[in-house]
């Protein structure tokens, strides 16, 4: 599977503008492309006016990637704000080049900003089985909660996407490695860059990692288009030499 991450600044708020912003650097790849991620909240950034910044399920975004997912012959994937049946969420779209949509609702919230208090939690992981590839999508904060993120469904590709501050970026680089190693599966951390409106600062580090915790793409921290191949079967030669997953700890993740 080909993959290509965009890693770029935000204009905060300016949904319009980020579409033409991404529209122009999606059609900017020349190449043939199976998967393309953008950030976490890549509408707005990071915010907590979830009342004005909402969208619903079918609002001009998810038309918007609809669109371009088949002019592409690709699967677009990231989260945008989300109003459903009175409640805001973080909602991480994968959209096949059908233009059919799947969805996750970020879990854990982030309370330090208070995104607990403006967006309802997820309560379920979702696993995308797309051109041979069951993909877990995740957002941002999840990352720091490895319960949840567990391999208990023999995915392939965990894949989160973010705003991440640099202040707290060793963190990022440390855990997306650790979900490689601990999951056996490629991870794929796709992060922003530049400044938002609450002075915080991003120096992007998206990056791959494979089943062993070896980069297949090391943290960039420039804005760009970078992309990486996936090779399944050599993954699942080495699940298969070493095989860790049959030994972990069974649990119930209680609500």
């Amino acid at each position: 599977m080909k993959v290509a991450l965009i890693q770029t600044a935000l204009y905060w708020e300016k949904p319009k503008e980020n579409r033409f912003h991404f529209d122009q650097i999606i059609n900017s790849i020349a190449e043939s492309i199976d998967l393309i991620v953008l950030p976490e909240m890549f509408t707005t950034g990071f915010t907590m006016n979830a009342h004005d910044m909402a969208e619903s399920s079918s609002g001009e975004t998810t038309l918007w990637l609809q669109a371009l997912a088949r002019s592409k012959n690709c699967a677009i994937t990231g989260s945008i704000v989300i109003k459903e049946n009175g409640n805001y969420y973080n909602r991480c779209l994968f959209v096949f080049p059908t233009g059919e949509v799947s969805s996750y609702d970020k879990r854990h919230l982030f309370a330090l900003a208070g995104e607990d208090l403006k967006y309802k939690a997820g309560k379920s992981k979702t696993i995308v089985h797309f051109r041979g590839f069951k993909i877990c999508p995740l957002i941002c904060y999840d990352l720091r909660f490895p319960v949840f993120s567990r391999n208990d469904k023999a995915y392939d590709l965990l894949l989160y996407v973010a705003n991440w501050p640099a202040i707290r970026v060793n963190a990022w680089d440390i855990l997306l490695r650790a979900r490689s190693v601990e999951n056996q599966c490629f991870t794929i951390g796709l992060n922003r860059v530049g400044t938002d409106q609450n002075q915080l600062t991003y120096n992007g580090h998206s990056q791959a990692v494979d089943f062993l915790g070896n980069y297949l793409l090391e943290p960039q921290e420039e804005e760009g288009i970078f992309i990486i191949t996936l090779d399944k079967n050599e993954m699942l030669q080495t699940r298969e030499k070493l095989d860790f997953l049959s030994d972990r700890d069974s649990f119930t993740l209680l609500e």
